[in-house]
């Protein structure tokens, strides 16, 4: 069964990011008040954007990774930035010991790139 991370636009310029495995069954309920405290206040108005994922843990991770994303970066992620995507959707399935070493070798590639 496919997982979704996805990404709303609510009333005052606002975005929503949730999971579900029917984005349009949970967006329904968002519009009719019974999604979620934030939008039973801030109604949506459409969907941004949505990831497939296999797995309920890679997409509750990956919902995680967007909410700590300043305000720019998910209007970018919302348009579209592949990069930006790419980088979030990395090591979903690592450890967090592999994370760090994933995230010290791409460190060292970027400053030996400048």
């Amino acid at each position: 069964m496919p997982h979704f991370v996805y990404m709303l636009r609510c009333s005052g310029d606002r975005i929503y990011t949730g999971y579900a495995t029917d984005v349009e069954a949970r967006y329904e309920q968002h519009v009719k008040g019974k999604g979620a405290k934030f939008t039973k206040a801030f109604p949506p108005e459409c969907i941004l954007r949505q990831f497939e994922l296999d797995s309920h843990e890679q997409a509750l991770r990956l919902e995680a990774r967007i909410k700590m994303l300043p305000r720019q970066k998910k209007e970018l992620l919302a348009l579209g930035d592949k990069e930006l995507a790419d980088r979030l959707l990395a090591g979903l399935d690592e450890t967090l010991e592999q994370k760090k070493v994933r995230e010290r070798r791409e460190k060292r590639e970027k400053t030996s790139r400048q």
